[in-house]
Formats: C-alpha cells, sequence, structure tokens
C-alpha cells in the first residue's frame, strides 16, 4: 500500500521526523518497505507568470515569452511548447537552477535571442512522463514561489508491506490509528455534515444471499454534473497513492477507499434495467467488467443484478454496462458488507485483482456503512452537484464478534516483561478497543474493522506491538545445557542434500501445489487432494510425486538453450489416506512422506576432449541412487515394472531387503515429446525413511595374500536377468565354508548372437568376473578351479547355464 505522508498527518499529526515514523511503524508490525521523494531532488525552480508572448524572429516554431518570476524585473526567455501562452502560471527554471539529471540552466542564446531560464514540462522536473507542453500550474500562485513549496513536493512516499490479517490498515485512516497509538498524536477522524434529502426516491433491493452479503447499503442521487473537474488536491492524493485520476465519480469512490477503506461502486442509474437483487450467479452467466474482460460465472462467484441483467461482481469490479461516463447524470451509490469467505479467491479465479477485492475478501469494517456513504455523498455534491435521496440500509447478515478474554499472568509469560494492568488498559484505550476487567483478566469487544482479533494471542500481540518490541529485553535462556546424541546410522536431510550435490544435482524447491493434469500423467492419480482456494486456477491440487515439478524444470531450461541438467527435490508429497490421524506434520485423512527425487538429462558429463558425448542413460542414475544408499546400495534390487511416469521398458522398481523403496527409469516418450524434450530425461524418486537409515562401517581384517581374479561366461537364456544369478553366487558363497574366499563378483560383459531373420535371440552370454582372497595363505590353482567348478554348478542348477565355450 503506497500513501504519502501529508495525507497520513491531516489526521494524525506526531512531532516527530519522516524517518522515525517510519520505524515506529515497521517494529508495530507494518513493515515500511520503502520511502522516496514525492519528486526527484531539483534547485531553483520557482512559479512564474508569463505576462506577453511574441514569435521567434528566425525560427517559427519557437517563441519569446515574457516573464515575471517574482523578482521585479521581466525575463526573457525562449520557449518551443505549443501551450505557452500569456497569462499561463508555469513552472521557471532560473539561471543557476539544477534539474533532475544533472542539468545545469544558464544563459543561452536560442537562434540568435537571448533567453534566461527554462520554462519546464512536468518530465523535466520528474513529475511524470507527460511533455506535450508546460506544466500548468494553477492561477492563484504566486510567482517567486518556490515549485517545490507550492506544489508540496517535498513530502515523502510511504510504501508499507501488510501482513494478511491487518485489512484494517488498508486505508490512511487505519494506519493514523496506529500512529495515535503508537505516539499518543491526537487522531482527526474524517467526517462530514449528512447532505439534506431532497428526494423521495429508493432503488428497491433484495438480499438473496445473506452469506454473501451481510449488509446492504445504497442511495439515489440525480442531477449531478459527472463532467465536473476533479479537485487538485484529491487529484495529487490519488497520483501520490498510485492511482490514476479518471473522472470526478471514480476519484471521489477510490478516494474514499483509500481514505476510509471504504470501497464503493457508482452506478449510472439509467442504465439499471429493474430492482437490485443480490444473490449467487448461475451457471453460464456472463459479464463485461469494467476492464474490458468478459467471464463466464458460476453459482460459486456473487453477483449484483437488476431484473435478470448481471450488473457487477459483487464486492469485485463492476459492469460495464452500469458503469458511469461523463454523460451520468443520474447514479446509485452502493456500499456493502460482503463477507470475506464468499470473496476471497475469486477474482484469482478470472486471472486478476482489484483493489476492493484486496479489501473484501480480508475483511471491511460492517458497521460504518451509512456514515461512509453520507461521507461519499457529501463529495459527491460538493463537487458535482446533485440532488440526494434516503439511504436505503439493509442488514440481513453480520459477523456475530464474541469476546476475547486476555489473561495478564498469560500476557507476562508470553512476553516474559511484567506489563502492568494500567500500560494494558492504556494500550487497549489508544487502539480504541471496548475492554472490561474482571480482576486481572481484560474482557475486549472486538471493533467492527479489527478482523483479526478472535483469541487470546492476538490481545497479547497488541499489547507487544505498543508496548514495544524494543522495550522487551533481551534476556538469554536460563536452562540447563544438555548434548542430545546424535544416531550415526541416521542421516537427515541436510545430509542427503549434501550426498546428492555430490553426485552433480543441484537442489530446487518447487510448489507443493501442481497441476491435476500432472498428478494423472505423472503418478496415476486420478483423486488427488484438492485445495479449496488455490493461489493459481492452474496449481489446484496438492503433488503425490516429485517428478512433475523436476520435468517441467527440465523444460524450462531446455528452451532456454541449457543442454544439460541435473536436478533433484527433496520435499512432501501427499497421499489420500483414510488411516492418517491429525498430528503435528501430517492431516488427518492425507499422508504426507518425505521424498527424495532427482532428474538427469544431456550429456553423461560436461562435454570435454577427454570423454565422448553420450546421452545420460539408466544405468548412469542408477549408480547415483546405489551411490546415495551407501553400504547398503549392493542389497538394492532393481525390478521391472510400469509406472505411470516411466518408459514402460525402461522403468524399475527400487527394491530394498525386499521392501519397494522406489522407483527409477526413463521418462515416458509421450511426456517427453508433451515436455518438447529431444531426449526423455532418466528420474528416480525414493523414499526419504528408507535413505535415511545407514549401516556402520564393519570392520574386518586386511589380507596380506594376493587377489587371484578369474572369469566365467556362461550362456543362459534370454530372460534370465544379471541381478539374480549374482543372488545366486551370493547365496552360494554364504552357504558353502569352501567359498568364503570369494570377495566379488560383477558382469563385465553381455553377447547375443545375431537374430536369424524373424527369429528372436534365445540366449545370451553373460561374462563374470570373481575376485578370490584367502587372509591366511596363497591361493593355489587347484583351490581357485575349485571354487569356480562350485559357483558354475550352483548357477547351471539354479539357471540352465552352460559355458561358453
Amino acid at each position: 500500500m503506497q500513501f504519502p505522508e501529508s495525507w497520513l498527518r491531516t489526521l494524525v499529526n506526531p512531532p516527530i521526523a519522516t524517518d522515525e515514523l517510519a520505524h515506529r511503524l515497521t517494529m508495530a508490525g507494518l513493515e515500511v518497505e520503502e520511502t522516496e521523494p514525492a519528486a526527484p531532488a531539483f534547485t531553483g525552480v520557482v512559479v512564474a507568470h508569463i505576462v506577453e508572448i511574441a514569435p521567434h524572429p528566425d525560427a517559427d516554431k519557437l517563441r519569446v515569452c515574457q516573464v515575471d518570476d517574482g523578482s521585479g524585473e521581466r525575463l526573457q526567455i525562449v520557449c518551443g511548447a505549443p501551450n505557452a501562452a500569456a497569462g499561463l502560471k508555469v513552472p521557471l527554471a532560473r539561471v543557476g537552477a539544477e534539474l533532475p539529471g544533472g542539468m545545469k540552466i544558464g544563459v543561452a542564446k536560442m537562434r540568435g535571442v537571448q533567453s534566461s531560464g527554462m520554462l519546464c514540462s512536468a518530465r523535466e522536473l520528474g513529475l511524470s512522463q507527460d511533455h506535450a507542453g508546460l506544466l500548468e500550474l494553477p492561477a492563484d500562485m504566486v510567482p517567486g514561489q518556490s515549485i517545490r513549496e507550492a506544489l508540496d513536493l517535498d513530502d515523502t512516499l510511504f510504501t508499507l508491506k501488510l501482513t494478511p490479517n491487518r485489512a484494517d490498515c488498508l486505508s490512511i485512516l487505519g494506519v493514523a490509528r496506529e500512529v495515535a497509538a503508537l505516539t499518543g498524536a491526537p487522531l482527526s477522524v474524517p467526517t462530514a455534515a449528512a447532505v439534506p434529502v431532497t428526494l423521495d426516491e429508493r432503488l428497491p433491493v433484495k438480499i438473496e444471499a445473506p452469506d454473501l452479503c451481510g449488509r446492504f447499503g445504497g442511495r439515489v442521487i440525480r442531477g449531478v454534473n459527472a463532467r465536473a473537474a476533479t479537485p487538485e488536491w484529491m487529484k495529487t492524493r490519488l497520483e501520490r497513492a498510485g492511482q490514476r485520476s479518471l473522472s470526478a465519480l471514480v476519484d471521489i469512490s477510490n478516494y474514499v477507499m483509500l481514505e476510509l477503506g471504504r470501497p464503493s461502486h457508482v452506478f449510472d442509474l439509467d442504465k439499471i434495467g429493474g430492482d437490485i437483487a443480490v444473490r449467487w450467479a448461475r451457471e453460464g452467466e456472463t459479464l463485461e467488467l469494467l476492464n474490458g474482460q468478459t467471464v463466464t460465472l458460476n453459482p460459486k462467484v456473487g453477483v449484483v443484478v437488476a431484473g435478470e441483467q448481471v450488473e457487477s461482481l459483487a464486492g469485485i469490479m463492476g459492469g460495464e454496462a452500469t458503469s458511469v461516463t461523463l454523460d451520468t447524470q443520474n447514479i446509485y451509490l452502493e456500499a456493502a458488507f460482503w463477507w470475506p469467505q464468499a470473496i476471497a479467491g475469486r477474482a484469482r479465479r478470472f486471472k486478476f485483482s482489484s483493489e476492493a477485492s484486496h479489501r473484501f475478501e480480508r475483511g471491511v469494517d460492517y458497521a460504518s456503512i451509512p456514515e461512509h456513504l453520507e461521507f461519499i455523498t457529501r463529495l459527491i455534491v460538493d463537487i458535482c452537484g446533485g440532488q440526494v435521496g434516503p439511504i436505503d440500509d439493509q442488514i440481513v447478515n453480520l459477523p456475530q464478534r464474541p469476546q476475547v478474554r486476555m489473561r495478564l499472568a498469560r500476557c507476562h509469560r508470553v512476553l516474559g516483561v511484567p506489563v502492568t494492568r494500567e500500560q494494558v488498559a492504556t494500550i487497549f484505550g489508544s487502539l480504541g478497543l471496548d475492554y472490561s476487567v474482571e480482576g486481572d483478566d481484560f474482557i475486549v469487544n472486538p471493533p467492527s474493522f479489527r478482523f483479526d482479533l478472535e483469541i487470546e494471542e492476538d490481545l497479547i500481540e497488541e499489547v507487544a506491538r505498543i508496548y514495544g518490541f524494543e522495550s522487551i529485553p533481551d534476556v538469554p535462556p536460563m536452562a540447563r545445557a544438555k548434548m542430545f546424541s546424535q544416531p550415526e546410522v541416521r542421516r537427515g536431510a541436510h545430509a542427503l542434500r549434501r550426498l546428492t550435490a555430490a553426485q552433480d544435482y543441484q537442489e530446487v524447491v518447487n510448489y507443493s501445489f501442481v497441476e491435476a493434469d500432472w498428478e494423472r500423467d505423472f503418478a496415476g492419480n486420478d483423486n488427488p487432494v484438492r485445495l479449496v482456494n488455490p493461489i493459481a486456477s492452474h496449481l489446484s491440487v496438492m503433488r503425490s510425486s516429485l517428478i512433475g515439478g523436476l520435468v517441467a524444470n527440465i523444460r524450462h531450461n531446455a528452451n532456454r538453450k541449457q543442454s544439460r541438467v541435473r536436478l533433484f527435490e527433496l520435499g512432501r508429497v501427499f497421499f489420500r489416506d483414510a488411516s492418517a490421524e491429525d498430528g503435528p506434520l501430517q492431516v488427518a485423512g492425507v499422508r504426507q512422506p518425505m521424498k527424495l527425487a532427482g532428474a538427469a538429462w544431456g550429456p553423461a558429463v560436461e562435454e570435454q576432449w577427454g570423454v565422448p558425448t553420450r546421452h545420460v542413460d539408466f544405468f548412469d542414475v542408477k549408480m547415483d541412487v546405489e551411490s546415495l544408499f551407501g553400504a547398503r546400495g549392493r542389497r538394492l534390487r532393481f525390478e521391472a515394472a510400469a509406472h505411470p511416469a516411466l518408459h514402460p521398458g525402461r522403468g524399475a522398481r527400487v527394491m530394498l531387503d525386499g521392501k519397494q523403496v522406489g522407483w527409477i527409469g526413463e521418462l515416458h516418450p509421450r511426456w517427453a515429446q508433451q515436455a518438447d524434450l529431444a531426449h526423455a530425461p532418466v528420474v528416480f524418486e525414493l523414499d526419504v525413511d528408507a535413505l535415511s537409515e545407514g549401516e556402520l562401517p564393519q570392520v574386518r581384517e586386511l589380507s596380506r595374500q594376493p587377489v587371484v581374479v578369474r572369469d566365467l561366461a556362461l550362456w543362459v537364456d534370454e530372460d534370465v536377468t544379471v541381478q539374480s544369478m549374482l543372488d545366486t553366487v551370493a547365496a552360494a558363497v554364504k552357504a558353502d565354508a569352501q567359498l568364503a574366499v570369494v570377495q566379488d563378483a560383477r558382469v563385465f560383459d553381455v553377447w547375443r548372437d545375431k537374430a536369424q531373420g524373424s527369429e528372436p535371440v534365445a540366449e545370451k552370454s553373460l561374462a563374470f568376473r570373481f575376485w578370490l582372497q584367502d587372509t591366511e595363505v596363497t591361493l593355489d590353482e587347484a583351490r581357485v578351479a575349485d571354487c569356480l567348478a562350485r559357483i558354475k554348478e550352483a548357477l547351471v542348477a539354479a539357471h540352465g547355464a552352460r559355458q561358453r565355450g
């Protein structure tokens, strides 16, 4: 929220400087994100009066002006502005002045005519981008007066970064209440004398949805002059608050919204075709909004209708059909209380936001509607004229604000300082809170403009804010220091991140909210956990897999000409599970396990002269996964299985000790094509619980005897897996004491004969290498041959293998 300091000081003017005011607001929870001057620095610019004007003798587009700058002597200035005319009051940069950007003004000759200064446009002074002509000043300004003083250009613009709970501070009045409470300065609440009612006319209104609209106020005003000029003071305040001046009626509505926090709407009465009704929209209804967007409505959106014609989105934006124009003569002024739950998120569904919806979805004062209508009416009548009808105020369903009790002892325990009962009473009084005292308990009736006061901690926060966070002493905790043991075999999230980063992956953090299509495509989940109020229309469900986000990251990088991408993410996923109960890290009915997922795309290694370029494949990533499991990586089993995100023939289920702990494989060609990827990335997703459990190193004796290496090549059926044969070898070594000298076994070659015609290959040759070593004696050839024979017998018996000749 942006506003000028001068506007704030019309309501409350504490005797403190700008910097101190910004600091106090920030320390009270209203963070001042930025302060900047209303105009850039410049010097030597004053109000000037063009007395005479004549054509330049040698230039058609230049004119020679005689200017009164208040010094008593006329200055001759050559000017090319098309609007320069005798009688105008304009800014004059005197000789010696310095303008924004460092430009210095001196005496110059322009086509042979001396010019002693420069008449300025708004852009030359840094006030706006308008450079079509000179900046025309009000006629009552005095020549010679500093332009900074005349236009109050030394004003400061405050930008507040408000938390969503402080909707009451989305107005100058709300901020002024805070400043008054913080400084003790008197607060001047804007008021206006009631306008005499001269019309006996009401527009019938029917509230059909009390859960949408709790209070609706409006009045008829006839005979307004919509072409009336917005006063300069109002224009200036609006512009410095970031609003563009449009027309008097619109400007008045925006001004009151900014000053009092009251969004309102002005209808062209002559365009309303019937009685007004407030209801939920019907399926398929459409509305053209003031921003030119045509939206299709549904029953979850509130509307204001006239007859059967939808005229505006309730609490969000008006419709084009009944908008006021410069030809409008009769209006209907409306201000209402819309329930925050009925407005929240509705504007985002249509991919826009509005100042009104931003306020209504956080909560707007429901008790001051008649007073604010009177205030708006007074401004309209004073500026645009008109005859006024009575206020029609309908109350159907207002919030019930239960009393909130704050125990003084509880306040002391939370804040750690003994705030006295008198201090608390003073703080509540300065905030305008109606309270009573029962012993040491304060019972507060929350005001209608404070939707954030609901529980005891809210009141304690108010005490802390006004008492001053800086006044709370910084006392270190007094407790016995106790060292907690850290299990050596347990690896935390940071350790897993370090291990994955060491495998040449970069960490990303994606939203837990994803597209519903991702859940169907990458997780096969047709019933994901849906969000009631998504932050964006396409991020509507909670993820049950991390793979979709990583694929989107790769696509983003590929579109920006990145040729090699290796990413990982550690985060929660969300499944429906009726057995899940409420807890610190979960919600009833939703299971939220931690997962670690990674994706590799592009060359297996960075481009270099010593290694030929090849794309990363399944086995590269499989090795990374085994490395993440450490010593337990040798116990992993990769079983071919189908997964919605993976290639049908290039995906595997990751098993550890007979339990599934994740998935690995190449992305399905359909999804790779959908993501416009030239080749498919290889992805994996693992359970963090399984990764977190490690093993302590096992100490064993180092042998002094030499290692014997032997190879064994065997023919087996094509459907026999290498892992099953290695498992057979491991089982044989474990069962036969004579094979205890076998230290390791690995496959190093696979051979297949060429297929004959249409006949598929029936067999393959697997070549294994064995490392044998004894701790006591050197192995002789007979013992080595015996070990290989026993291994071969086990493989023949289990897999029908035969030795390759």
